[in-house]
């Protein structure tokens, strides 16, 4: 999720969400009490707050997250953004927002730098990351937004990351559609691969990721909204229809993020 800035909810490369959603463009700030009453509505506890990096410069920064993370009572946790245009200071604002900030994973959007995860770019964040012991948070499948979809395909770029750092603890956001199979195939094959949800409704999930997350995948893929896009209610509103056991039901909920992000 993001507590969103105006710069961020406003900027024009989400118009086509606005147009999917109905939504309006913010006019004012949006108080984090308001974020928080939304995540009451649905009985939820704790929302990973991200940043928001591009090569136009942070639209939500990491000390923006920080203020959002204070003023939220212990219900917000900071998911930090890097620019990749400058790898070193990247890797340094990275150790500050973990080890100063307490954040508890760094995100990054491949299409907004049109870089596949392969690019070298990339590669000093994934291993400050494991030397961290934090999660490298993405986005699988196509664009919502007018970009290229490429970067978002499963095979070769995640899986290719997974093998050259077996010890990275990758979370792949948005479900990967319509490469869905791929990426469930991708988390198979990697123990520290897992899929999150972000981005739909549970109405709106792939049959093939339903099967798996009843079965051998119930410990492998995470609620997510990406709200403001979504509120976690209409995320969950169809939840029932998945046929979920409890344990299913508690792990994609709670248990997961609870033991991926060390909540």
């Amino acid at each position: 999720m993001q507590h969103p800035t105006l710069r961020h909810s406003n900027h024009e490369m989400f118009a086509s969400l606005r147009r999917w959603t109905g939504q309006e463009p913010l006019k004012a700030p949006l108080p984090v009490k308001a974020t928080l009453a939304v995540m009451d509505e649905a009985e939820v506890e704790i929302g990973l707050s991200a940043a928001w990096y591009g090569p136009q410069g942070p639209l939500i920064s990491n000390d923006e997250v920080a203020e959002f993370v204070a003023q939220s009572g212990g219900r917000l946790r900071g998911v930090a953004g890097a620019d990749l245009t400058r790898p070193v200071r990247a890797v340094r604002e990275l150790r500050r927002a973990v080890e100063d900030l307490g954040f508890v994973a760094l995100r990054i959007v491949p299409w907004l730098w049109q870089l596949p995860l392969t690019d070298r770019l990339y590669y000093p964040l994934y291993a400050a990351c494991v030397d961290l012991g934090i999660p490298f948070c993405t986005q699988v499948g196509h664009t919502g937004p007018l970009r290229p979809s490429e970067t978002g395909r499963p095979i070769p770029y995640i899986d290719q990351v997974a093998l050259d750092f077996p010890e990275l603890t990758i979370v792949c956001g948005h479900i990967g559609y319509p490469w869905t199979t791929e990426m469930i195939a991708v988390a198979d094959k990697h123990d520290n691969v897992y899929i999150d949800t972000s981005a739909y409704t549970a109405r709106r999930y792939p049959r093939e990721l339903v099967d798996h997350l009843r079965g051998r995948g119930r410990g492998k893929v995470l609620f997510g909204t990406n709200y403001p896009m979504i509120t976690p209610a209409q995320a969950l509103e169809h939840l029932g229809e998945l046929d979920l056991d409890d344990a299913a039901t508690e792990l994609f909920l709670s248990g997961n993020a609870r033991r991926i992000f060390s909540l």
